[in-house]
């Protein structure tokens, strides 16, 4: 037997557990999201804050985010050059956050005079835990194999659509418990995969072959990269008012509040089950084609849940939307690292994370204004999702219909 299958096995092998590493930190990582979001209305109001004003405090974790999350992309993009110390670095701040993260609802049981170090501790957590977004990632586009790229993300973006279809079921397993063991466990599981990315990223450079090298100077970011983090701020946004405003009302047409807990996973479902067809697709025929075609399939099935006339037909929208989103969120990754592939990877990363924080603030501000409950907005906020992926995706797939012209003409000129 050759040498060569061998090697192919062994290749194939570290990819796929590269990609499990990266879809655990995503799970872990967001399920502690979710935990911290279950008991900040109860650790508020121990230490006197309204409820609300709860809305604020989130709010600003956004803020913060939408800022980190570049920050943290640009360091990445200085750091990883230097084998081993992305993973020192993303584990330092890890322990940091956790360290945050564990020590809150034991202020909280402080009382009122811990307010202000309540805030303190969430404001450290919110800017050091954005090191568990953009900079893990930043390491596919340094040191894989482009082709490798989509399905890495789509593993990747699963621990992500796991996290969601778990959480509505996390929130009733956790509601009436104390909150200090939660965040204890949940901050120990996500440092202790933290601290295993100095192990991965090592074993990423060996299977590059990539030595110690100078920083590679980044180029500015031109008009692609403009156009697609705008549309990725549309696509966002379109997310956040369907499923965190809209999906809840659509199902009530048809069943009990109680129901929704197992019928809001049905988007999660859709969005699982379509990365990896979606990956196949996009390590083809590019990310930004997979994102603008998904972008205008998604905005059809909002439309369809917007007139669907049956709980069934929801259903299979809602899924489909899921699907949609999946594709997207999974296809912009790849479309990230690909747009940054001159040594601006972590800044093109850090910038679609904070696009994310950005939608998801903008939808806060509209459930803190109470828009979803003024009748002259009602409107507004179920067609706003239909023109932000509609217009996201058309505008996506003119540009990657220009991006492929333009290297045709680069082609023929070589």
């Amino acid at each position: 037997m050759s040498d060569l299958p061998i090697s192919a096995v062994e290749t194939a092998s570290s990819v796929n557990r590269t990609g499990i590493y990266f879809a655990v930190l995503q799970l872990v990582f967001t399920l502690g999201w979710t935990t911290y979001l279950i008991y900040l209305p109860e650790l508020a109001a121990q230490v006197g804050i309204a409820p609300s004003a709860v809305i604020l405090v989130l709010m600003l974790d956004q803020a913060i985010f939408t800022v980190a999350d570049t920050a943290m992309g640009i360091a990445a993009d200085r750091i990883v050059p230097f084998v081993g110390r992305l993973g020192a670095f993303v584990g330092a701040l890890t322990a940091l956050s956790c360290a945050a993260f564990v020590a809150m609802p034991f202020v909280a049981g402080a009382g009122r005079g811990a307010q202000i170090w309540l805030i303190a501790l969430i404001v450290i957590w919110a800017v050091t835990s954005s090191a568990l977004r953009a900079p893990p990632l930043t390491l596919l586009g340094k040191h894989t194999a482009k082709p490798s790229i989509p399905f890495l993300s789509a593993l990747a973006m699963l621990g992500y659509g796991l996290a969601g279809a778990i959480s509505p079921y996390l929130g009733v397993v956790l509601r009436d418990h104390d909150p200090r063991l939660p965040f204890v466990i949940s901050s120990a599981v996500l440092l202790i995969t933290a601290l295993a990315l100095s192990r991965v990223e090592r074993g990423l450079v060996q299977e590059s072959c990539s030595p110690n090298r100078p920083v590679e100077v980044a180029k500015p970011l031109g008009k692609v990269s403009v156009i697609f983090i705008a549309a990725m701020v549309l696509l966002a946004l379109g997310y956040q008012l369907h499923f965190s405003i809209n999906s809840a009302p659509f199902y009530l047409r048809f069943a009990k509040p109680a129901d929704l807990q197992w019928l809001m996973p049905v988007f999660w479902i859709g969005f699982n089950i379509a990365l990896f067809p979606a990956s196949v697709v996009t390590k083809r025929r590019g990310g930004l084609i997979v994102m603008g075609a998904a972008g205008l399939l998604g905005a059809l099935a909002i439309l369809a849940a917007e007139r669907a006339g049956s709980l069934n037909v929801l259903v299979v929208t809602q899924f489909i939307a899921g699907a949609a989103w999946g594709c997207m969120l999974m296809s912009a990754i790849s479309a990230a690292l690909a747009i940054g592939d001159s040594g601006a990877e972590g800044k093109v990363l850090g910038l679609v994370f904070s696009a994310l924080a950005l939608a998801t603030f903008t939808r806060m501000a509209a459930v803190a204004g109470g828009l979803q409950k003024l009748p002259e907005y009602a409107p507004l906020l179920r067609w706003t999702p239909v023109a932000c992926w509609s217009v996201a995706g058309a505008g996506l797939l003119v540009m990657a219909a220009s991006w492929v012209q333009r290297g045709m003409q680069r082609a023929r000129r070589a």
